[in-house]
């Protein structure tokens, strides 16, 4: 698998939003992308709120962005709120079509069908 959002990444040392990320934190968000299952997707929004930082959707996909250094996780499945891909990452949609994700006519995955019910 390709790294997650490959196209975007630039090297923030571990950096991000101005704060120097504790490792556990990332293995958190990374866990629970971990646990999102084949043919479902989730949001940021949801997987911040699910490691109790309600508010933190960006961080979520800043952590993604560095995903490949620590190893394989399904980033594919992360999808914004109203679901859509990432921009820079064609792969994504093919990723999700594989697995049987459907688009809707504007190209975002219908989230009432294809949302993750953790």
């Amino acid at each position: 698998m390709k790294a997650c959002y490959e196209n975007c990444q630039q090297d923030c040392g571990g950096k991000i939003m101005g704060k120097i990320l504790d490792e556990d934190m990332i293995y958190e968000i990374l866990s629970v992308v971990e646990e999102i299952p084949e043919g479902k997707v989730a949001s940021y929004g949801q997987i911040a709120r699910l490691i109790g930082r309600d508010k933190n959707s960006r961080l979520v996909g800043k952590v993604l962005g560095m995903a490949e250094f620590y190893g394989k996780y399904p980033c594919h499945r992360v999808v914004n709120h109203a679901g859509r891909t990432a921009p820079c990452w064609r792969e994504q949609k093919m990723l999700l079509e594989d697995e049987g994700v459907e688009f809707k006519a504007n190209g975002c995955v219908d989230m009432k069908q294809y949302q993750w019910e953790e």
